[in-house]
């Protein structure tokens, strides 16, 4: 069987509800395009029936990975991009924060060079639909600040959820990540750019969906999380760091 050019992935935990919408919407646009595509999902080890609604839409390019307890979406992101065939790997949220007609100038800077092409809500020309309530903006900005300081610099939105790889980046950057958390964007991007990959930031259309699952708790983890990636790659948990591989 040919590799598809797209693969779509998507982390999904008690989805029942906002998956087959978003999935509807994801197909229809892929429709419109010449290029082959598939959709992975990958169920979280959810408690709703996310699963039967999945496996009830019967399409051969929908695949389903599931986790048979609750492991984490870095986990569950990483598992996917591994699964996923495509020549292309796109990582989105179920809710499609980001809709999916997006992907169009992530594909855009990848064809232009990139190696990563990642979804902005603060680069220039990106548009918030709808806002977070106000203190979660001002942790998001807090968190930013410690990214760059710590991790990834050069980068202003590390945690948007709409990120494209090609895949040989993808298999290479999620061979290598450990984070299990909400800090795996950090981890995977700071894999790519130690290993000399090149990372565009694009503008895009964001919408804030108010069923958020990133608690205080989550959010404070990931804090701990930057701090582990920054001594996990002194320890040399991440192999030897180099330049972009050649080839």
């Amino acid at each position: 069987m040919n590799a598809p050019y797209l693969s779509v992935v998507i982390p999904a935990y008690n989805e029942e509800r906002r998956l087959p919408f978003s999935l509807q919407r994801i197909h229809d646009y892929l429709e419109r395009k010449a290029e082959s595509y598939e959709v992975v999902i990958v169920d979280d080890g959810s408690t709703d029936n996310t699963v039967d609604c999945v496996r009830a839409l019967g399409d051969s390019r929908v695949a389903l990975v599931h986790n048979e307890a609750n492991r984490g979406k870095g986990y569950s992101v990483r598992r996917g991009m591994l699964t996923a065939r495509g020549a292309y790997r796109l990582m989105c949220d179920a809710d499609l924060s980001t809709p999916i007609e997006e992907a169009e100038r992530l594909l855009a800077a990848v064809k232009a060079g990139a190696d990563v092409a990642i979804g902005s809500r603060a680069a220039r020309g990106a548009r918030i639909e709808q806002h977070q309530p106000w203190y979660r903006e001002n942790v998001g900005r807090l968190f930013n600040l410690a990214v760059r300081m710590i991790a990834v610099s050069g980068i202003s939105d590390t945690q948007c959820g709409f990120k494209l790889f090609s895949g040989r980046v993808a298999e290479e950057v999620f061979a290598l990540s450990k984070v299990n958390g909400f800090c795996f964007d950090v981890e995977a991007l700071f894999l790519a750019r130690r290993r000399g990959y090149r990372i565009a930031e694009v503008p895009v259309v964001w919408r804030n969906d108010v069923a958020t699952r990133v608690t205080p708790f989550k959010g404070a983890r990931a804090f701990l999380d930057l701090l582990r990636i920054r001594v996990g790659a002194h320890l040399g948990r991440y192999g030897a760091g180099g330049s972009r591989p050649s080839g």
